[in-house]
């Protein structure tokens, strides 16, 4: 069977103006259960439909090539316009066994959630499936008629079965499903449950402030289970322990400015058996220097396609790449970061990186920020070695 994966971004909102590519903690909010599409792993393919080339430019500048792009038509992007009218048009364009319409205004959508919906999906065999979270409240018309409870009986909360309420995070339809029925949710249909905080919508900005404490807090969970599980931290050169700049003497020779405490932390690390590695994409003698001075063994100049040695690494070393830690600054270090179990970047990395990197530090590159990465690895794996 062929799935994909489809979500549809329209310019315009109501509630919230740009609401589908403003930044929620740290990164645009469609970016977020789209990334974890994308790492679950259960799609052969994933779309992004927009009318707006500014929302199509942020999902290429974030994720290609794992999402490809492709137009939306303004009468499906209108106000009275029906997320089923979307898919149909997407249907049109895109061959599919079962699509998955993933909500952008769901951040908090995991890839464990992709993952086992798609379990059930097949094990049921079902032909739809949409996404619930358990409800233990009590629910009344307008007139004032009780809906799931007999008031006179009123039972305690623990005894309570509840309900199970959509949330609208994500959707599998099998595409006959779609082509008959005009709907998302048809045939023999499955429910997979979610966490109850994925039952907040993004109505207001009421709602926005709370979705985003909660994706802070899950974001400095995510830091803390990672990194303590840090094996190699891999560190880029320009822009990263050096500033960026480039200083050039009497005869040419290109010099760098390098942190001394970067130094420090570096060497800290390594006492505590963390693996360093430092790539960069040029060749240059001053770097190679300080690279010597500093008694890093695995320093790889010159080197163009950096995701292609951290693989290799990877074999060599019997290590896997979710053990590793990675901090860059430029476009070249976007692809590492996406294949490593962390990622990093300096405060003035450029703004495709700071979406992408799991923390951002408060140092600028070359002014402390590797030094600031180093003590928070340090300072993670310690804690999380008290707390055994």
């Amino acid at each position: 069977m062929r799935w994909v994966a489809f979500m549809p971004l329209r310019a315009n909102s109501k509630s919230i103006p740009d609401k589908n590519i403003r930044d929620i903690a740290g990164r645009p909010l469609f970016s977020w259960s789209l990334e974890q599409a994308i790492i679950c792993n259960c799609f052969d393919e994933i779309y992004v439909a927009s009318d707006s080339l500014r929302i199509q430019k942020k999902a290429l500048d974030l994720f290609y090539p794992a999402v490809k792009v492709i137009d939306r038509s303004a009468e499906n992007c209108t106000d009275s316009a029906s997320t089923e009218s979307a898919m149909i048009e997407f249907q049109d364009k895109v061959s599919f066994d079962v699509v998955c319409l993933i909500q952008a205004t769901s951040p908090l959508t995991c890839a464990a959630d992709f993952c086992a919906a798609k379990e059930q999906f097949l094990a049921e065999n079902l032909d739809s499936l949409l996404t619930v979270v358990p409800s233990k409240r009590f629910f009344w018309t307008e007139s004032g008629s009780p809906i799931n409870y007999n008031p006179a009986k009123r039972p305690r909360r623990q005894d309570f079965d509840g309900q199970l309420m959509e949330n609208g995070a994500f959707y599998f339809t099998k595409s006959k499903i779609l082509a008959e029925y005009g709907s998302r949710l048809a045939g023999r249909i499955g429910l997979h449950k979610m966490s109850a905080e994925s039952a907040i919508e993004l109505d207001d900005e009421s709602d926005w402030h709370i979705i985003e404490q909660l994706l802070l807090k899950r974001k400095r969970s995510f830091i803390d289970d990672t990194v303590s599980q840090v094996k190699v931290l891999v560190v880029d050169v320009d822009g990263t322990l050096t500033d960026g700049g480039m200083y050039y003497g009497a005869d040419g020779e290109a010099l760098k400015k390098f942190n001394t405490r970067d130094a420090h932390g570096l060497q800290t690390l390594h006492d505590h058996n963390i693996r360093i590695c430092v790539i960069s994409g040029e060749t240059s003698p001053s770097v190679s220097a300080r690279i010597k001075k500093l008694r890093i063994e695995d320093f790889y100049p010159g080197i163009k396609d950096k995701l292609l040695l951290l693989k290799q690494l990877e074999s060599q070393w019997g290590i896997s790449l979710q053990n590793f830690a990675y901090i860059g600054d430029d476009l070249c270090d976007l692809d590492p970061m996406r294949n490593v179990g962390v990622s990093f970047c300096p405060s003035d990395a450029v703004p495709q990186i700071t979406q992408q990197a799991d923390y951002i530090c408060k140092k600028s590159g070359g002014n402390g920020a590797v030094r600031e990465v180093c003590d928070l690895i340090l300072q993670t794996k310690q804690k999380s070695f008290l707390s055994l």
